[in-house]
């Protein structure tokens, strides 16, 4: 599983790894903004933060539950993970339901892959709204929240994409 607040780069190590033909279940994130934007609503997490929040825990949990690797692929990725959800969450302090804690638990991932913030590539778009004093707040959010689940996490140093790949599936390898 790979996260990274925004601005790390994420997007484009995970085009990078379908590019090379590695399984990469996609972020729905911006779907979900993109469908609100449609219908009026600018910034649905910052409008109904739990609605919003709501939608992609549920989308993720589609998605953990129904992934197939395809034959002779050794590795799935997904784009974003369960604990993305309470960790945004409690970055905006915002409270949320026991359910929220009890999924993340519930459903693990073998590794996680976190990409800290990264000023050199940082830009801010329609949907990534946060600065980048925000986005190393995120990280900091992202990284506790991930450890108090009891993940390990590995973060991925800033580099270019192929030593960042390289550093994955070496990561992988290593695990067996």
């Amino acid at each position: 599983m790979i996260t990274g607040g925004p601005g790390t780069g994420k997007t484009s190590l995970i085009e990078s790894l379908q590019n090379r033909s590695i399984v990469c279940m996609p972020e729905i994130s911006r779907a979900v903004t993109q469908k609100a934007q449609k219908d009026g609503i600018d910034q649905l997490f910052l409008h109904d933060p739990l609605l919003f929040s709501r939608m992609l825990l549920e989308g993720r949990l589609d998605q953990f539950r129904e992934p197939k690797l395809e034959e002779g692929q050794p590795h799935l990725f997904y784009d974003r993970g369960l604990p993305d959800v309470t960790a945004y969450l409690r970055y905006l302090k915002t409270p949320y339901p026991t359910q929220f804690d009890q999924t993340c638990r519930d459903h693990r991932y073998d590794v996680v892959f976190l990409l800290p913030p990264w000023e050199a590539i940082y830009q801010q778009d329609n949907e990534r709204y946060e600065s980048f004093d925000q986005a190393l707040l995120i990280f900091e959010y992202l990284l506790s929240t991930y450890q108090d689940y009891g993940y390990k996490v590995q973060q991925v140093p800033p580099a270019s994409l192929e030593e960042r790949i390289d550093y994955m599936l070496n990561h992988l390898n290593q695990l067996g």
